[in-house]
């Protein structure tokens, strides 16, 4: 009696009673991990009935279908299916967007519109995603080359300008979540206006209190209009003797990026789990 399973994402029939290292042996028998229904199995471990299996060959890069299969065996389908037809638009590319833009280049969103007009500098090392040879390129050409390494088939469209009340309309009219990651807080306020004004349909995930270190839980996620979020504790701005560092930066861009694929998913249950300044 046979069963039907996908491997990498091609469907198959095996003999019923097989296990993993049978199957690897037969179809990839030079792969050093399986991971079966999201998670790494055993060689033991008797397959079943619709069980989606991945056979990794460690050191070898993989094409765009081995990746796509990869990246639906650790995401899920449904959530990798919904990730593909996402487009988020990323304004700014300092230390909140380029790790946004790592982080979901990684979930493998389809397209990512990303926005700045600055060019990388050695004070941007402390911590945004740069390296020491991009210093002096354009931060967009340096994001998409960084976002290329990470997820050759992530679309990236990039716009190297100052973003305005007048351009901001256009750049992102067609995303589902604009990502605001400026530094100054006029700025800031002017796009989540902008957007909430201009692109009704679009949310909008700002950011505001990120300086310093200390508690990890201070940095929260709340929510202050119908489609407008905004990730920090609300208090500690950069200043004297009080800078912008890594760590809680990139705390503060990975609950900005968790919100994004969060939206896009079930945005109805995510909004429900996030408080409401407002009430």
């Amino acid at each position: 009696m046979k069963i039907n399973i996908f491997v990498n994402e091609n469907p198959f029939s095996i003999p019923e009673g097989s296990t993993v290292r049978e199957l690897r042996n037969d179809k990839a028998p030079k792969a050093d991990l399986i991971i079966v229904n999201g998670y790494p199995c055993g060689e033991e471990y008797n397959l079943k009935e619709g069980d989606h299996v991945v056979l990794i060959t460690k050191g070898k890069a993989p094409d765009r279908e081995e990746l796509e299969a990869l990246m639906v065996a650790r995401h899920s389908p449904g959530v990798h299916e919904r990730m593909k037809t996402a487009i988020v638009g990323i304004a700014g590319l300092g230390g909140l967007g380029s790790s946004v833009a790592i982080a979901l280049a990684r979930m493998g969103v389809g397209t990512l519109i990303i926005a700045d007009h600055d060019i990388v500098e050695p004070s941007n090392l402390n911590r945004q995603q740069y390296f020491i040879e991009q210093i002096g390129l354009e931060k967009t050409d340096a994001m998409k080359k960084i976002l290329a390494m990470v997820n050759p088939h992530v679309k990236v469209i990039t716009h190297s300008v100052i973003l305005t009340e007048q351009n901001i309309p256009k750049l992102f009219k067609r995303v589902e979540i604009v990502v605001e990651c400026f530094d100054k807080a006029e700025e800031k306020t002017m796009l989540l206006e902008t957007v909430a004004g201009n692109l009704p349909e679009t949310y909008v995930i700002g950011a505001s209190g990120l300086a310093g270190f200390g508690d990890s839980n201070s940095v929260q996620t709340r929510r202050i209009g119908e489609r407008i979020f905004v990730i920090g504790d609300m208090e500690k701005a950069a200043g004297p003797g009080q800078g912008l560092m890594a760590p809680r930066v990139g705390i503060a861009a990975h609950h900005q990026a968790n919100l994004a694929v969060s939206l896009l998913i079930d945005p109805v249950l995510a909004i429900s789990e996030i408080q409401d300044i407002t009430d």
